[in-house]
């Protein structure tokens, strides 16, 4: 019998006030409590409790026959605990009926993933407490924000201990395979991967009101029959959707509670499917074979990539500095500097920044507070240098903001000593400085700079250098410089790498020191 998968995204962003340069230095707090206590109000009335208090009916119709999960993020547990706490109520009813499943991911709904393996780690371990805290269950199902995966990040997640991850059922990754079954990582097939089937689940979330849509009006009756048309041989259609869709996303008006609340008597009855939740079919279903995902997937737009988020300069401006800031608010304990580091992380600022048009675009600018993606650069921007300030107050500084503290500490204690004496005393220091900045650089820093600033930076170095450079670099270093190489410098890095079979250990370390150079001025 085929299994079918329901799971819902429940999210909600601490969205930003409007923060000026004349507010740094002296307002350090940065959100618009007024517009975040709006929304959660107005989407819990006309969708998270009206669609909870249904599903509810549904499960207490078809007991153990009817069965769905929700990934909710921490920071959208945090706002239903500050503006609509019986929404929290509402998911604790529907986890006593133990037909529901609570999965785990980015506490922050966070892009971190794509950037930090501690702080990924730290973020999912964060928001599984929290989920286990409030629900009572601990999740063994793992979804990333935005359904980011690859190859790496499925990796990851099964280090974490997880075995089964979803995602998006990507056509440039499919290819002529169907989403409708169970597949595993290509690095540990130990980690088992469920892909979402995006035209079923788009029919709901973003067709469903289309009156231009030659489907339209779609009832359960249809879709019950569209289900019925699949290849029988599958084994799982996962119908994967942000929990809005239901009286938000499309309006009560259009039907959509109407539809929902008829379709599992609809599918039951034709007593060819089931409904499951994730870790039952991680259970149930072997996979048939691996997905490769070489570079990051998601569900945003036809190409099903990340540039909805780190798709232009300003977005990857300011990924890099508030992702510059990670080591030193490790070791800070300071609780509101924790709070505004996981918030200031939360993937819809990156995604107001947008310049791209997107299939899905009228949702999301739907809940976009800004008039342009230049104008949300900007705010963020302003309160990230605030932040970065308090960082730096209260946080520490870096060990080589230390060396170069003290080398100025040094300078000033012999300013009294004769001219001489000071010069000679400047400039060695001033070489110790320049030593030590030097030293500290090495290649695995390029991460830390902005795409730009790798494309001026590979101008610089020539491809036989690179390639000696590159030779058992990490994968997070090679991903950031090749995608950044002119079509003519990557061809020549390409010849060089078939003609160059081996190289020793002397190039190697060679190369890296000089780009390493290089990396140190634009670091500067």
């Amino acid at each position: 019998m085929k299994s079918i998968c329901f799971y819902f995204q429940v999210h909600q962003p601490f969205r930003l006030k409007t923060y000026r340069f004349f507010n740094m230095g002296h307002d350090h707090y940065y959100y618009n409590d007024f517009e975040n206590s709006h929304i959660m109000s107005r989407v819990a009335q006309k969708s998270y409790l009206p669609m909870n208090d249904l599903l509810l009916k549904l499960i207490k119709k078809h007991g153990k026959d009817f069965k769905v999960s929700f990934s909710i993020t921490g920071h959208a547990l945090e706002q239903f605990e500050a503006y609509a706490p019986e929404v929290i109520q509402s998911f604790k009813k529907l986890a006593e009926t133990g037909n529901v499943e609570f999965l785990a991911e980015t506490y922050a709904h966070s892009l971190s993933s794509l950037r930090s393996k501690t702080e990924f780690a730290e973020q999912v371990e964060l928001h599984s407490k929290k989920i286990e805290s409030l629900f009572g269950v601990k999740p063994t199902t793992f979804r990333n924000t935005e359904l980011i995966y690859s190859d790496e990040i499925g990796e990851m997640v099964h280090d974490m201990g997880y075995t089964l991850m979803l995602t998006e059922g990507a056509k440039h990754v499919l290819g002529w395979k169907s989403s409708n079954f169970m597949y595993c990582n290509a690095r540990n097939p130990k980690l088992k991967v469920l892909l979402k089937n995006h035209t079923l689940s788009d029919d709901i979330a973003f067709r469903f009101s289309n009156h231009g849509w030659s489907e339209w009006p779609l009832t359960a009756d249809k879709f019950t029959d569209w289900l019925l048309d699949l290849n029988k041989n599958e084994d799982v259609i996962n119908l994967f959707m942000d929990y809005e869709t239901f009286g938000e996303h499309q309006w009560r008006e259009t039907g959509i509670f109407d539809f929902m609340a008829s379709l599992p008597a609809k599918v039951l009855k034709t007593k060819k499917f089931k409904f499951a939740t994730p870790s039952e079919l991680e259970k149930e279903l072997q996979p048939i074979s691996a997905i490769h995902v070489p570079y990051p997937i998601s569900w945003a737009d036809e190409e099903r990539d990340i540039t909805a988020w780190l798709g232009n300069e300003m977005q990857d401006e300011a990924f890099s500095k508030l992702y510059a800031l990670e080591s030193r608010i490790k070791g800070c304990n300071d609780p509101e500097i924790m709070s505004d580091w996981y918030r200031l992380q939360n993937s819809d600022h990156f995604y107001y920044m947008c310049t791209k048009w997107f299939s899905d675009g009228d949702v999301h600018k739907y809940f976009n507070p800004y008039n342009s993606p230049y104008e949300a650069f900007i705010n963020y921007m302003n309160v990230l240098s605030d932040f970065t300030i308090r960082v730096e107050e209260k946080c520490g500084k870096s060990g080589g903001e230390k060396i170069i503290e003290k080398a100025g500490e040094l300078g000033k204690e012999i300013s009294d000593v004769t001219r001489k004496a000071v010069k000679a005393t400047t400039k060695k220091v001033q070489e110790v400085v320049a030593s030590a900045k030097t030293e500290s650089v090495n290649l695995d820093h390029i991460k830390d700079l902005s795409n730009a600033k790798v494309k001026s930076l590979l101008k610089e170095i020539d491809a036989q250098n690179l390639l000696y450079a590159l030779k058992d670099a990490t994968d997070e270093v090679r991903d950031k410089v090749l995608p950044n190489l002119t079509k003519s410098a990557k061809a020549e890095y390409d010849r060089l790498a078939g003609e160059i079979k081996k190289i020793n250990k002397n190039d190697i370390a060679e190369s890296r020191k000089k780009i390493a150079e290089k990396i140190s001025k634009f670091l500067s």
